[in-house]
């Protein structure tokens, strides 16, 4: 599914590269039955702000919003496991899925790297990329709602992913904006619900 490769670009470090085919995943976006109108109409404001200003400030807005705090974090098992072993063993198990699939890693990036767990999936078919989408539902919410409380228009991509997994996009009017450091987003995130161990058990990565 070529829309998933998209979106591994969008969420990707803004290179020139990128931003020079940013006309070309628009059209990928636009051509795509799995998303509406609304997150179509989202993507596309995202997109414009990627083409705007030069790409050191691209990169410098980039950095700035993820990585300076767990909570915007794109790699998932992060949100799961922090720095523990646990983690380790996870990243291990997704790698093993990746190279069963003939999906070999080529870039510097953990597996667990959302933008690399989309390119994966954009080699699968959509009843698996769906599968695991759901999986990690609950983080890719957790991920949104930080997004949508620092007003970034990256939340787009997370909405859209959300939707192909079967679930209801977040309503941003209920999500509270923050505008303060890293570390009071990073409380936020520790007191999310979502990471509570439901009855029955640990939440599935």
């Amino acid at each position: 599914m070529i829309l998933f490769k998209a979106f591994s670009a969008l969420l990707s470090y803004p290179t020139a590269d990128m931003r020079a085919a940013l006309a070309e995943i628009s059209r990928v976006v636009e051509a795509s039955p799995l998303i509406s109108a609304r997150e179509k109409r989202e993507l596309g404001a995202l997109m414009r702000e990627l083409g705007e200003g030069d790409t050191l400030t691209a990169e410098a807005r980039y950095v700035d919003l993820f990585d300076r705090g767990r909570s915007l974090s794109l790699h998932l098992f992060e949100h799961l496991h922090g720095e523990s072993r646990d983690r380790g063993a996870a990243m291990v198990e997704l790698k093993q899925l990746y190279e069963a699939a003939g999906f070999e890693l080529v870039s510097h990036e953990l597996p667990d790297y959302l933008p690399v767990v989309l390119e994966y999936l954009s080699c699968r078919d959509l009843s698996e990329a769906r599968d695991l989408l759901a999986d990690c539902a609950h983080i890719l919410a957790a991920i949104t709602r930080s997004l949508i409380a620092r007003q970034s228009r990256y939340a787009a991509v997370l909405q859209a992913l959300l939707v192909i997994a079967g679930e209801k996009p977040l309503n941003a009017a209920e999500i509270k904006p923050v505008k303060e450091h890293h570390a009071a987003l990073d409380r936020d995130w520790a007191e999310q619900p979502a990471f509570e161990e439901p009855p029955g058990g640990r939440p599935k990565p």
